[in-house]
């Protein structure tokens, strides 16, 4: 982890735009929070509103700039210079602020709410221009840790200002003529960090593209290039969704507390930094679950987690209230020492961990499969998904108060909403789930270590080949690599009950032998030809068949003529360690000794250097493949 991604903290071109960014969250936390709180308890100052219809207005003000402006935000952030255009986000945030301080202190709401609206603009132009700098500064083997730093300080920020202003609320007015200074104070320090950042230029093609200032026209032109590349549009909705579910449990911590807790707003803070911390937790914890590579395997997992911990907190909710109540408005400690608190707490954090290890992921997809051309317009129309979607929850959690639910009865319904949006977001996009599987596998059952990973090419058509030991072979390569693979196999093994609607899933090609079938070997040449035409990644086992006996097999020539078809490079890679393992054939017939060899077994997967394919004949390939594997089978 030190050498991954804390270390970037100590490089200028990671640094600044950290505190950067840390600052305007921890200000957009502050300022909101303070806000909601004062609506909630101090409803007759500052507006009159009932505390469930003043934080989903909040919501709702804060969200609509993300509708407005996302599109021309994301032209503007690929055209020009995203330093320096966030270095001008920094200047409107010392404005805006500076008019809040007056709102604050004369106690005019309607200032205030403008400011909400205003802060939203802030955000709208600084998003686009945050993601798409990540990629432009960091390495591939970076970007997985600076998101997870980026989303690790986000919710610090969050939790650190949420927890200054429920303490500064709770003191009266000299509380907030203190918000009010350290609102205008922090966006200070925002706009000096931000000068010590690098410049990041857009590309030299950009710069002449003309803008279009219709935002519907540009949305629907921008969400026409992400749909180009259907796993960034999924993972588009996969992120927005995770906005629906947040935005539901955040504006709606205030109304819990006053209105089914008995508790004061040090108690909105207790819980909003535990939700805070889970989502640092979880958003630095996933670098460590992919092993520093994206792995959308932790999507699922994620989204398990979320509703597994949604819906318990739901009957913690129920269980806390009718364990009795006392009279009047708890504080942080009396809410600690009551029945029922330290599950409620633990369910909060828990279902942020797992929205951290479901979010990072996704974003960081985004930033390495998007066009680097457009990548900050698609984050645009990422931003403008996140804002319908957020809008659509607060319109349902206005509609089921409406209807008379209480708070803990719609965070439930969002809890049951989850899991049934996330089977349906799997079941369009399995790989999700493959990924989750091969991730189960290659960290739950083995022990697991990849040896020159980074070989394997991100980007253009390649062919992997490598040694065939067990049923899981797929899954290990499938883990290793830092996208999706088509594999090859074997007619007979893809028909294999339960495992072939695996094998389709991953788009897997079968084939045989000509004397079995000619034609299903010709189609199967073809359809290999097709996929590295267009840019795909292939995996191969030359030795057409499972080792009966731990050796490596001849290769075969099957590999010649798939290079006479699309020549393309060859990655060699091998498995070590597997042979004598439930899936494999060393005690006859695979998967009939479950307890052969135990859990946690040391694998290695081992990639050797890429081979020319007029060089990359089957002995050759063959020998590679020996020289990686060695005498570790």
């Amino acid at each position: 982890m030190a050498n991954s991604s804390f270390s970037l903290l100590k490089t200028l071109r990671f640094l600044p735009f950290f505190l950067t960014q840390l600052s305007g969250a921890f200000n957009d936390a502050l300022f909101k929070s303070a806000f909601t709180l004062l609506v909630t308890f101090y409803a007759a100052k500052f507006g009159g509103l009932s505390a469930a219809m003043a934080s989903n207005l909040i919501a709702g003000l804060f969200i609509l700039p993300f509708l407005l402006f996302s599109a021309t935000s994301g032209q503007l952030s690929d055209k020009f210079d995203k330093t320096r255009l966030m270095r001008a986000v920094k200047v409107f945030e010392i404005v805006i602020v500076s008019v809040a301080a007056y709102g604050f202190l004369f106690e005019a709401a309607w200032v205030l709410y403008v400011c909400v609206f205003l802060m939203g603009v802030h955000s709208t132009i600084f998003g686009p221009a945050k993601y798409a700098y990540l990629p432009q500064h960091l390495s591939n083997n970076e970007v997985v840790g600076g998101n997870g730093l980026v989303e690790m300080a986000t919710f610090v920020a969050i939790l650190v200002g949420s927890i200054v202003a429920g303490e500064l609320v709770h003191q009266g007015a000299s509380g907030v003529w203190a918000i009010a200074l350290l609102c205008v104070t922090v966006a200070v320090f925002g706009w000096a960090a931000s000068q010590m950042m690098p410049v990041s230029q857009p590309m030299a093609s950009l710069k002449n593209v003309q803008m279009n200032w219709n935002p519907l026209s540009e949305t629907l032109h921008n969400l026409r290039i992400a749909r180009q590349d259907m796993a960034v549009f999924y993972a588009m909705i996969g992120i927005s969704w995770l906005w629906f579910f947040g935005a539901i449990f955040l504006t709606h911590f205030a109304p819990l507390a006053k209105e089914m807790l008995a508790s004061n707003e040090r108690v909105v803070t207790l819980m909003l930094a535990t939700f805070s911390i889970g989502i640092g937790v979880g958003s630095v914890l996933c670098e460590k679950l992919s092993r520093h590579q994206l792995e959308i395997g932790l999507v699922p997992f994620g989204a398990m987690g979320m509703t597994v911990f949604g819906v318990d907190l739901y009957f913690a909710i129920g269980s806390f209230v009718q364990a009795g109540l006392p009279v009047g408005e708890m504080g942080a400690m009396d809410f600690l020492a009551h029945a029922g608190s330290v599950r409620l707490l633990t369910d909060l954090f828990l279902l942020s961990l797992f929205s951290g290890l479901y979010s990072v992921p996704l974003y960081t997809m985004i930033q390495t499969y998007a066009q680097p051309t457009h990548r900050a317009r698609i984050i645009a129309a990422n931003n403008i998904l996140n804002a319908l979607f957020m809008i659509v929850a607060s319109l349902l959690a206005l509609g089921l108060t409406a209807m008379g639910a209480n708070v803990a009865q719609i965070l439930g319904a969002a809890a049951v909403l989850n899991a049934l949006v996330a089977i349906y977001i799997f079941r369009l996009v399995p790989t999700f789930f493959l990924r989750f599987f091969a991730w189960v596998v290659s960290g739950l059952l083995y022990r697991v270590r990849y040896v020159n990973r980074d070989v394997i090419p991100r980007q253009g058509a390649a062919i992997l080949v490598a040694n065939h030991v067990s049923f899981v072979d797929a899954l290990l390569l499938m883990a290793a690599s830092p996208r999706p693979i088509r594999f090859v196999m074997d007619a007979q093994i893809f028909k294999m009950p339960v495992l072939s609607w695996v094998f389709r899933k991953l788009n897997a090609i079968p084939i045989t032998s000509a004397k079995d079938d000619a034609f299903l070997m010709e189609q199967a040449f073809l359809k290999v030809a097709k996929e590295l035409e267009d840019g795909q990644l292939v995996c191969i086992f030359p030795e057409g068949r499972l080792t009966p006996d731990g050796k490596i097999g001849q290769f075969r020539q099957g590999i010649s003529k798939i290079l006479a078809l699309h020549a393309a490079p060859v990655v060699p890679c091998a498995l070590q360690g597997l042979w004598g393992s439930f899936f494999s054939r060393k005690y006859g017939a695979a998967m009939t000794r479950p307890f052969v060899r135990g859990f946690f077994s040391k694998v290695q997967v081992v990639v050797g250097q890429s081979i020319l394919p007029e060089q990359a004949t089957p002995s050759r390939l063959e020998a590679a493949v020996r020289d990686l594997r060695g005498d570790w089978a």
